[in-house]
């Protein structure tokens, strides 16, 4: 089989159509897909002729026959090599024969026989459809709170408590330090632990129009390249905060929320001793107080970040937790959602997983990809067969404002005690408590 009749996905048809649709010339597709020209001209011609139906052809001899005229020796080889090394290819296995001495002189496939060999065997990888989240173009912030920066510093030993990591939040255009919470005896944090750190920081300075995030797991489905958002991406964009992701493998595009990882690190922790764990997070508060109206900043002409930026002592949108469910709009949600697609690899059984939740189709849509795209008038996905002829509909799950939100139910707080052991949701619920005294529900 030669380059021009290699196999190509359902996926890679429909990027070949939507490519061209957007003015890509035949050239460019095949370098971009890494497939022949002669491939790309077929697939764009059956797709203006046929539309989606046309892409959902097959090409080819029948599985049975790939490397058929060749010796069943040589099959062998050739599976045994992938399985014993999963990462080569079939360029390099194609060297491998030329160098083993069973097979010097003989005619050997090419390298596209030997992918579709492969492919037969089920020994690929199956090949998934790219797409992107929406977000923000990256901007530079113009007043303070236009974005905020959040990450994780990562697992650190504190004398007295033992394994901490912290959480730090920042504007990065008044310098001020939003927020930074002490995530005890654990290693990494977690969702419920990141919508406690934005909870506290819009309470004291309001909601902030972005938040920029890097891909840590908590934040992205970085395992997948079809991504769906995280619960706590759907509960930002539900109190209508944008989420930006930064570039991959470009730390530096978070660059001041590291400098206060290592800010914060000497001010608070570096060479401390803590007699108990209830004792850290006042020590934090009380240090970032004093590094956003005490500490002069070079960067700020020598002025503290409130004093250089008095208008960052609030965003203009107040926030209070007991607010929240009249802040948060599911619509909004449901509207991101629509803006979104996903490829998904049905199981034989007829299952795909979405967002941490798992979905039934049938067995008879078993073992296809399909494609997913989500209805905000009646709150379901919209699954697409291969072949584009038939759409199957089910009831998003975990889209209610008690499953993004989370736990710490506002309109209790009032009158609210937890109870021992001290545990890690008690400490943030009373981290809430705390810095609500005073108030009336």
């Amino acid at each position: 089989m030669n380059q021009s009749q290699r196999a190509t996905s359902l996926q890679q048809r429909m990027e070949i159509w939507e490519r061209a649709s957007s003015g890509e010339t035949d050239v460019q597709i095949a370098v971009a897909l890494q497939i022949s020209q002669e491939t790309v001209r077929k697939w764009r011609r059956k797709a203006e002729r046929a539309g989606r139906k046309g892409l959902a052809s097959t090409m080819g001899r029948p599985k049975s026959g790939q490397l058929g005229s060749f010796s069943a020796e040589l099959r062998d080889a050739i599976r045994d090599m992938r399985q014993a090394h999963p990462g080569w290819g079939p360029d390099t296995l194609r060297k491998e024969l030329e160098d083993d001495p069973r097979f010097k002189g003989l005619k050997l496939p090419s390298r596209a026989r030997i992918a579709a060999f492969l492919k037969d065997m089920k020994l690929t990888r199956r090949y998934q459809r790219h797409t992107e989240l929406t977000q923000p173009t990256a901007e530079v912030p113009q007043v303070a709170h236009d974005e905020w920066e959040m990450d994780a510093q990562g697992v650190r030993v504190v004398s007295g408590i033992g394994k901490v990591s912290l959480i730090n939040l920042g504007d990065p255009y008044s310098h001020v330090r939003v927020a930074s919470l002490a995530c005890l005896n654990k290693s990494k944090a977690d969702t419920a632990d990141y919508q406690l750190t934005i909870r506290r920081g819009a309470l004291q300075y309001g909601l902030p129009k972005v938040i920029s995030l890097d891909h840590d797991s908590a934040f992205f489905d970085n395992t997948c390249p079809s991504p769906y958002p995280s619960r706590l991406h759907l509960w930002l964009i539900g109190l209508a905060i944008a989420v930006r992701f930064i570039p991959r493998s470009r730390p530096t595009a978070h660059g001041f929320i590291e400098r206060t990882h290592q800010i914060v690190d000497q001010q608070a922790l570096l060479g401390q001793h803590f007699d108990n764990p209830a004792s850290l997070q006042p020590t934090l508060d009380q240090r970032l107080e004093f590094l956003n109206t005490r500490l002069p900043s070079r960067s700020l002409d020598g002025q503290a970040p409130l004093i250089a930026h008095p208008e960052a002592a609030q965003s203009g949108r107040l926030y209070r937790p007991e607010w929240e469910d009249k802040l948060f709009d599911l619509q909004r949600v449901y509207r991101y959602l629509a803006d979104q697609r996903w490829f998904r690899q049905v199981t034989p059984a007829g299952q795909f997983t979405l967002g941490a939740h798992r979905y039934g189709i049938g067995k008879a849509s078993g073992s296809q990809m399909i494609e997913i795209t989500f209805d905000p008038n009646t709150q379901e996905f919209l699954c697409l067969s291969t072949d584009g002829q038939h759409t199957q509909r089910v009831k998003a799950q975990g889209l209610s404002f008690a499953d993004l939100s989370g736990e710490l139910p506002m309109d209790h707080f009032a009158n609210y005690q937890y109870a021992l052991p001290w545990t890690s949701q008690a400490c943030r619920q009373n981290l809430l408590c705390t810095e609500m005294a005073g108030t009336t529900l």
